[in-house]
């Protein structure tokens, strides 16, 4: 089982290297697509990823993670090739289009993997690692695009592509798991799953907190950074600079594990997403250079810190044997909940940046009273802090 940790890890590392990362957003601008527009890709990917989820949770259930893991790797790599070749709004929803399979397919097959894997121990290390190699290799492609690559969008689409490539042989070394510790079941419907998990009442409550931190960070920190950089006069290379300074912070996902047992799992959730909601304010109130930095490295290492957090409560409760599925279900939620952020974000950052930063600062807020609200019911997911 520990060859697929380090199968996944590689994986991690190789997809994460996005080589035109630091100026995704630009590109997309000066191929005609405006942020609104960007974020409409978005939505429709996130639209169409929700009709998926489950189709593929229930096929991941039956034909196995390994195989879903690398057709979905395989689909990545293709995916990679139509962008480096996009332009204009029908070429980068196409692009877009196939990432939404992917990532359908990879929604909760890919945590299932670690989870497993780890056979009962250290999940929340195993996926801090796994999220701290992923920013690794963002590392890499940041470092290289700022002394190789520069303004040649054509050189950093063909590294992506080589490097998701590799990343597509590698998935070939995965070997299969499956769950263990409960009764063996049959496959279950898509009514039973969804019934299953939103029945759950405290589970809703910390999913749509889930929803709402994880989007914020999502969006401010891929899409609108790069907006308020531009706004504040910093050139291209210095928005290279500020992204592999958030990369590297991005590896502390591996101290997550061990900041959560020093400061305990309540003070963690409030820490977090108090700091992300400040970081918005900031970011809304100032078109200076070094608060708008601060900001949006501290949104990206409290998030770093709190998604292992919360991918291992997410899988702590889940209970069924088909746990592809039903993370998928709980997938569908989270994804609904994007759709409409995403709109809002862009609608508002068209109209006024500061205001979809003020918008994403009152979600940040909101996210923590359901998180208070879910560790108020004492939830047995907790039992291992």
């Amino acid at each position: 089982m520990k060859k697929n940790l380090y199968v996944m890890y590689a994986l991690a590392l190789l997809q994460g290297m996005v080589f035109y990362g630091p100026i995704a957003t630009l590109y997309r601008q000066a191929q005609g697509v405006t942020v609104f527009e960007i974020t409409v890709i978005e939505s429709i990917s996130l639209a169409l990823g929700i009709l998926l989820e489950i189709p593929w949770g229930m096929i991941a259930d039956k034909i196995g993670y390994r195989k879903t893991m690398i057709f979905c790797s395989s689909l990545y790599f293709i995916s990679k090739i139509v962008f480096w070749q996009a332009t204009g709004f029908g070429g980068f929803l196409a692009e877009r289009i196939m990432l939404s399979v992917v990532l359908a397919g990879y929604s909760g097959v890919d945590s299932s993997i670690i989870y497993l894997s780890c056979e009962g121990t250290d999940s929340q290390k195993a996926f801090g690692l796994y999220s701290s190699m992923s920013m690794a290799g963002l590392l890499i492609a940041a470092a290289v695009f700022s002394v190789f690559v520069g303004d040649d969008y054509w050189l950093a689409g063909l590294l992506t592509v080589i490097s998701y490539g590799l990343a597509m042989v590698l998935s070939f070394g995965l070997t299969e798991v499956h769950q263990t510790g409960v009764a063996e079941t049959e496959a279950v419907s898509f009514r039973e799953s969804f019934r299953q998990i939103y029945s759950s009442r405290t589970l809703l409550l910390f999913l749509v907190g889930v929803a709402l931190l994880s989007e914020a960070h999502q969006t401010i920190t891929v899409f609108l950074n790069q907006l308020q950089y531009e706004r504040c006069g910093l050139s291209n290379s210095l928005i290279g600079l500020v992204y592999i300074v958030a990369t590297l912070l991005g590896l502390m996902g591996a101290y997550s594990s061990a900041f959560t047992k020093r400061v305990g799992v309540h003070r963690s959730f409030t820490l977090f997403c108090v700091l992300a909601a400040f970081s918005c304010l900031v970011l809304g109130s100032t078109t200076l250079a070094l608060p708008s930095i601060i900001s949006v490295l501290i949104l990206r290492l409290s998030n770093t810190l709190f998604q292992p957090l919360l991918t291992d409560l997410q899988n702590r409760q889940i209970t069924s044997s088909n746990r592809a599925t039903a993370l998928s279900v709980c997938s569908m939620l989270v994804d609904a909940i994007a759709i409409g952020t995403n709109l809002v974000f862009g609608a508002l950052s068209d109209w006024n940046l500061s205001a979809a930063f003020y918008f994403g600062s009152s979600i940040c807020t909101v996210g923590l009273l359901l998180f208070l609200l879910w560790l108020k019911k004492g939830n047995g997911a907790l039992s291992h802090d």
